[in-house]
């Protein structure tokens, strides 16, 4: 049986509480970054500019003939009520303009604490996944890891939770990180509507929106749960007796309704942040990215158990496999990215090139990185055979591929939450590092519940014996 050691809790429960102050002085304090500050400065700057024109230009029109001077004071009289009325109007034109464009600084603390929720539930998606698939394929090498798949697999449910909770907070107005649920965007006799927008409410409204994420939560949950009870049942039996046909068909149907709620999330969660925009390749490409941020942190936590001796009957060959996924999908990801990025560019439609106009523009050193760390680093460091067998080399790559992604779901949230308001302060951190204890904490609570190795497993011989 594993032991959750107690350094090991006093390091999860660390992280937690460091995490929790930083997530509390992003709540409690969000402020505008530097970017935001010049720009809201540029943009009085110019405003101030334009109103000393046009006084300017009132002031040095004058009558042109003394004939015309019963005609200018009849004008100088009624200047003040024209001034008063023209001001008016252009309060009211910066006050209709401030309704369309509401200020985006109180999303961060939400947008981060999105980030880091998206990119942690990749862990969790990703095992399920993983382990529906060795199922259904009737994988034997892999045969030995079903328990480490089953305890991340079970993690989904913290981050499902946390997102739906972000999302109630939108529905009720917390926030405005989703504009489609601002006030009055989809009402025609409101400001502030929008008629794209308008025409998506059949999909985007808040009561079905919230019904598909419970809908997330039942399937993926549910399927991993169902995973870990059927295998721990299944060690209760007589010798000779298993489980296989029931978790072959859960896997089954797990992997055609993840087939779909993969993409309808996808779009749901994250696509729907820059609503105007749309692409029929996010789906797979959101699917890649969490698939190989899951695939990194089983390689990860098998180093960790290998290493402290927990699972002797898994050896180089066993990491060499999922090294070799890791791989893959990591190319698998940078296909995908391309695909997305050069149809967009070579199109040149201006309703499409918005998203990546902003992400180059405002956050073109974060999306510069990140695609070099998402595809250089892996291709570099794990395209050799024995590196991928080298627990060095699978740890180096993977703490750059861990940032990688954590990066491309910042670009891919970031710029629609929160526009110019970026950084990486408080929340951020405080984010990621109260996730990440929360993490260790829930799965090395559920390696040490149960022996690490399924002894009904019929395929267990075989991944005992794997070699290549």
């Amino acid at each position: 049986m594993f032991v959750f050691t107690r350094n090991a809790k006093l390091l999860a429960i660390a992280l937690m509480i460091v995490g929790a102050v930083g997530l509390i002085i992003g709540f409690t304090s969000p402020a505008h970054s530097p970017e935001e500050a010049h720009a809201t400065e540029a943009h009085a700057t110019e405003a101030h500019a334009t109103e000393a024109h046009a006084t300017e230009a009132h002031a040095t029109e004058a009558p042109a003939t003394e004939a015309h001077a019963t005609e200018a004071h009849a004008t100088e009289a009624h200047a003040p009520e024209a001034h008063a009325t023209e001001a008016h109007a252009t309060e009211a034109h910066a006050t209709e303009a401030h309704a369309s464009h509401p200020d985006k600084s109180g999303n961060r603390p939400w947008a981060a604490l999105l980030v880091n929720s998206i990119f942690f539930l990749s862990f969790g998606i990703g095992a399920t996944f993983f382990l529906a698939v060795q199922y259904a394929a009737q994988a034997g090498w892999s045969a030995g890891l079903t328990r480490v798949f089953e305890a991340v697999a079970l993690w989904v449910i913290v981050p499902l939770v946390v997102i739906l909770i972000i999302a109630v907070a939108g529905v009720q107005h917390v926030h405005g990180i989703w504009h489609w649920m601002h006030e009055g965007v989809m009402d025609p006799a409101s400001p502030n509507y929008d008629s794209l927008i308008a025409g998506k409410e059949a999909f985007l409204n808040a009561p079905f929106f919230l019904a598909r994420l419970v809908m997330y939560i039942v399937i993926w949950f549910g399927a991993a749960y169902l995973f870990r009870r059927n295998s721990i049942k299944e060690d209760g039996l007589p010798k000779g007796q298993n489980l296989w046909g029931k978790q072959r068909a859960l896997a089954a149907t797990f992997l055609v309704l993840y087939a779909v709620t993969s993409s309808t999330s996808a779009w749901d969660i994250i696509m729907s942040i820059d609503v105007h925009w749309f692409s029929t390749l996010f789906g797979w490409y959101t699917f890649s990215g969490m698939f190989v941020t899951g695939l990194t942190g089983l390689n990860i936590l098998v180093i960790y158990l290998r290493v402290g001796g927990h699972i002797p009957w898994v050896n180089e060959n066993h990491q060499h496999d999922l090294g070799k996924f890791m791989f893959a999908f990591s190319i698998f990801w940078t296909y995908l990215w391309f695909s997305q990025y050069m149809l967009i560019w070579y199109a040149n439609i201006p309703e499409e090139v918005t998203y990546y106009l902003a992400r180059f523009g405002e956050y073109k050193l974060y999306f510069v990185a990140m695609v070099a760390l998402n595809f250089l680093v892996p291709f570099l460091l794990m395209i050799g055979r024995d590196n991928k067998r080298i627990i060095g080399f699978i740890l180096f790559a993977a703490f750059f591929v861990l940032i990688g992604h954590w990066m491309d779901h910042y670009i891919m949230i970031m710029p629609g939450a929160v526009g110019l308001n970026y950084g990486f302060g408080p929340a951020e951190w405080g984010g990621f590092l109260f996730y990440s204890g929360l993490f260790i904490y829930f799965v090395l609570t559920q390696l040490s519940k149960a022996p690490l190795i399924q002894k009904n497993h019929p395929l267990l011989k075989e991944s005992e014996l794997f070699h290549q």
